[in-house]
């Protein structure tokens, strides 16, 4: 709703956000109720730190409307205010007006280099690239999707929204594909909420060294912490593990490798992954689960040679994550979104027919 009751035209940037000073949300009585503007103003925009409200306030891009059921004044229109100390009572309103140059202009067809699938009022889908971190972590601080989301959506988002945009669920580094994102906290919950219970469809797209001799089926062996690897990270089936499916089909088969879907059942750490090498049809390209897991010791440190290059076949491991099927928060309705096969993949592939 705009500022005198109307429906915004969505088509357009958001312009302010409208906050009611209600007593009923902090436990206290209403005839009793008061609060600084800059306590109140954290209190709703929580991903802002207070100093940031402050300043907002002092740069006059905050207005109080302070009047209140029991003390009618004037017209009721907001006014700029800008003493963060400033108390308000229940039943005041307070406008945050985005300034012009931070007011949302997100578009569907790039977040930064990055491919928008999918976009609705509540989620983004994105085509991630490998070789990207969905968020920063460890010696990856920079430069990853989600940074590269909020670059697109932002500090004006942020105000209408009520949060920043958040990842729904991750995926590896290396393996590319889909990436569901909600724009909102509400939406974000949600989607969360599908992944927990599994009601989320997804479907991976895999290049495994050698032709499998059957068309498909299931894997259903159970997985953990591997009990030989000296590489902490390293799982492996073993009989005490988690329960763990996985069904998969071969889409096209080449000379000496194929184009496998798998449909994970389950959710397990590394689960396409342990599940392939298990039948012996590791993922090209998998430094921890192919060829020799001390590839994965020598990517780490740089030493990876010419002819460790042409063992793996391919950088990095070829999953890619395909397609996945949810309920968008935006209509709850069921949505399928496909992202194509990377270009590293589609060579190999051809390389190998």
């Amino acid at each position: 709703m705009g500022l005198y009751g109307k429906e915004r035209d969505l088509s357009q940037a958001a312009t302010e956000v409208v906050l009611a000073v209600d007593a009923s949300a902090f436990g206290e009585r209403h005839d009793e109720f008061e609060m600084r503007l800059d306590a109140f103003l954290a209190h709703h925009l929580s991903w802002r730190s207070r100093s940031s409200v402050q300043d907002l306030i002092r740069t006059g891009f905050v207005l109080v409307d302070a009047s209140t059921p029991d003390k009618p004044r004037g017209t009721g229109t907001p006014v700029k205010e800008t003493r963060p100390a400033r108390r308000v009572r229940h039943g005041s309103t307070v406008v945050v007006v985005i300034p012009e140059p931070l007011r949302a202009q997100p578009t569907r067809a790039d977040a930064g280099g990055v491919s928008v699938l999918h976009e609705d009022t509540a989620v983004l889908v994105v085509d991630k690239p490998p070789g990207m971190p969905v968020h920063p972590s460890g010696r990856y601080l920079s430069d990853t999707l989600i940074q590269r989301v909020h670059a697109l959506y932002g500090a004006g988002y942020e105000l209408e929204q009520g949060g920043a945009p958040r990842l729904c669920h991750r995926i590896d580094k290396d393996t590319s594909g889909v990436v569901v994102i909600g724009r909102h906290p509400e939406a974000h919950m949600e989607v969360r909420r599908q992944f927990e219970d599994r009601e989320v469809e997804k479907e991976y797209l895999a290049l495994v060294y050698g032709v499998p001799e059957r068309d498909g089926g299931v894997i259903d062996y159970p997985i953990g912490p591997s009990k030989v690897s000296r590489i902490d990270l390293k799982m492996a089936v073993l009989v005490e593990g988690a329960p763990c499916r996985t069904e998969w089909r071969v889409v096209e088969r080449a000379r000496d490798c194929a184009l496998v879907a798998c449909k994970p059942i389950t959710g397990r750490q590394h689960q396409i992954r342990v599940h392939l090498s298990s039948i012996g049809h590791a993922i090209v390209g998998d430094k921890l689960y192919g060829p020799d897991e001390m590839l994965f010791e020598k990517a780490l440190d740089g030493t990876l040679d010419e002819r460790d290059m042409e063992l793996l076949g391919l950088s990095r491991q070829a999953l890619h994550a395909h397609r996945i099927v949810f309920k968008t928060p935006a209509t709850n309705e069921r949505l399928e979104v496909c992202a194509p096969l990377p270009r590293d993949m589609a060579d190999y592939l051809d390389e190998h027919r």
